[in-house]
């Protein structure tokens, strides 16, 4: 059973700055244990502040990044280079410092499957699956798993009451996304669900009332954050804005 925590931090550039450090030893950790990390990442404004903490702590350097594999869990489906892709955010703020990076870029819709982001997600899932272990397994071992929680309660791609939330399959294309663009590809609930850790990171106080409801055990069609766990760890990485209304036994301040 999964073990879940919420860790407060005081503002925004404390939090990015709390969750680089541990995104730093996690990476150092599983390369002490298996040779290698994985790690998926996310998009949005605190995801970026994390990217570029990341790049700038000197403790970077003691991580071998040649042995490092980062994936998306979600996308736009949207050009190459456009600004608002994940993967165009991640590269400027902290991947394009790292080349020797194994990077898993989800398809763009300037790909080899052009506008079909049902084709493209079904290639992002074949790619997941090449990189898989052997025998059945369709999926790496993802070490964490980093989410941030929209304003609704969504958490990658996964939108409430969106039919991807019944969504079978590891990864899936989005059509008429609420939030725009409208198009997108995103891993669903039960790959993330595979993830030795997940951290949702939230900060605001706009995040404040889904964070709230997701603690509180909301349903996870209704608010997506409160349908996704890591397998050992789930880890809710906040500031004290979005943490408003979790109860304060749950917090751990910092």
């Amino acid at each position: 059973m999964t073990e879940t925590t919420v860790v407060v931090h005081a503002d925004p550039e404390l939090l990015a700055q709390a969750v680089a450090a541990r995104l730093l030893v996690r990476i150092i950790d599983a390369q002490a244990e298996r040779g290698e990390a994985s790690v998926v990442l996310t998009g949005g404004r605190i995801a970026a502040a994390v990217h570029r903490a990341v790049r700038d702590l000197p403790a970077r350097d003691a991580v071998d990044w040649s042995r490092v594999d980062v994936w998306w869990g979600d996308e736009r489906f949207l050009p190459t280079g456009h600004p608002e892709r994940n993967e165009t955010q991640a590269r400027e703020a902290l991947l394009d410092a790292l080349p020797q990076l194994r990077v898993h870029p989800m398809p763009a819709s300037d790909g080899p499957d052009g506008a079909d982001p049902e084709a493209a997600a079904a290639r992002y899932a074949a790619e997941l699956a090449s990189a898989a272990g052997p025998g059945t397994a369709t999926l790496p071992y993802f070490d964490v798993l980093m989410l941030g929680v929209g304003e609704d309660g969504h958490v990658a791609s996964l939108f409430p009451e969106h039919p991807v939330g019944y969504e079978s399959r590891p990864v899936s294309a989005v059509r008429g996304s609420p939030k725009p663009p409208p198009v997108r590809i995103t891993l669903t609930r039960g790959a993330i669900n595979t993830a030795e850790d997940v951290w949702l990171i939230a900060s605001g106080g706009g995040k404040a009332r889904a964070v709230g409801m997701a603690l509180r055990g909301a349903g996870p069609v209704q608010v997506p954050a409160a349908g996704v766990a890591g397998v050992q760890r789930t880890r809710w990485l906040l500031d004290r804005a979005a943490a408003a209304e979790v109860k304060p036994q749950f917090r751990s301040l910092r």
